[in-house]
C-alpha cells in the first residue's frame, strides 16, 4: 500500500508530465507561447541546445535569484523539477511533432486553449504535492509573500518580466502569448484551490454517506 510520501511523489511526477504536455501544446499551436516558454524557444533558436536544456539552465540561475530575494540558502532541489520538466517538454515535442500540426486558425486556438488549461492543471497538481517547485513557481510564491498579493498578481508580474526577455531573444511571441499573460494567472488561481480540494477529499460523496451513518 502506498504511503503518504509515495503518493506525493506520484502526484509530483504526474503533475510535471501534464505541465510539460501543456507547454508542448502551446508551442505546437504556433500562435505564441507563454513568455517563459517563448524565452526558452528563443534561446534554443538563437544560441542552440534544446528547449528542455534551457529550462534547466534558466532554473539554475533563478535558484540564486530566489535565494537573494528570500535571503536564504539556494533550493537546489528545485533543479530536479526543472530537469524533469525540461526532459518532459523535449519528449512531448518529439512525440507531438508529427501528431499535432494545426494549420487552421481555429484549430490552433483550440490547441493553445487546451495547452493553457493543461499547464494550469499540471502546475496545480505538482504544487499540491509540495515536493520541489520549479524555481519560476517558487518565485511566484516569494512575490506573493513579499507583496501580499494573490497568485494572479504574482504570475502576471512574472509573465511580464519574461515577456521582455523573450522579445529580446526573438522568442515566438504572438496572440498566444497575450492570452497566456491574461489567462495563465486566473486559470492557475482557479485550479490550485480546486485541485487541492479534490485531492484532499477525493470522495466527498462517500464522506457525506459516512457522516449520515454517524448521525443515525
Amino acid at each position: 500500500m502506498l504511503n503518504v510520501s509515495n503518493t506525493k511523489f506520484i502526484l509530483y511526477v504526474l503533475g510535471i508530465i501534464i505541465l510539460a504536455l501543456g507547454c508542448s501544446l502551446t508551442i505546437q499551436s504556433d500562435l505564441g507561447t507563454s513568455p517563459f516558454d517563448a524565452l526558452l524557444v528563443g534561446l534554443s533558436i538563437q544560441v542552440g541546445l534544446t528547449v528542455g536544456s534551457w529550462e534547466f539552465i534558466i532554473a539554475f540561475i533563478m535558484i540564486f535569484c530566489n535565494s537573494l530575494l528570500k535571503r536564504q540558502r539556494p533550493e537546489f532541489f528545485g533543479l530536479l523539477t526543472a530537469f524533469i520538466t525540461g526532459l518532459g517538454i523535449d519528449i512531448w515535442l518529439f512525440l507531438l511533432h508529427n501528431l499535432v500540426q494545426p494549420e487552421q486558425i481555429l484549430i490552433k486556438l483550440v490547441c493553445l486553449g487546451v495547452g493553457l488549461v493543461v499547464i494550469g492543471l499540471g502546475t496545480a497538481i505538482y504544487l499540491h504535492a509540495n515536493f520541489a517547485p520549479i524555481p519560476v513557481d517558487r518565485l511566484m510564491f516569494i512575490i506573493q509573500d513579499l507583496t501580499g498579493m494573490n497568485i494572479l498578481f504574482s504570475k502576471t508580474l512574472i509573465y511580464l518580466v519574461f515577456l521582455v526577455m523573450a522579445i529580446t531573444f526573438n522568442g515566438p511571441i504572438g496572440i498566444g502569448t497575450l492570452l497566456t499573460v491574461c489567462l495563465g494567472g486566473p486559470i492557475l488561481n482557479y485550479l490550485i484551490p480546486l485541485i487541492s480540494s479534490l485531492l484532499n477529499n477525493p470522495n466527498p460523496t462517500a464522506n457525506r454517506d459516512k457522516d449520515k451513518n454517524h448521525s443515525i
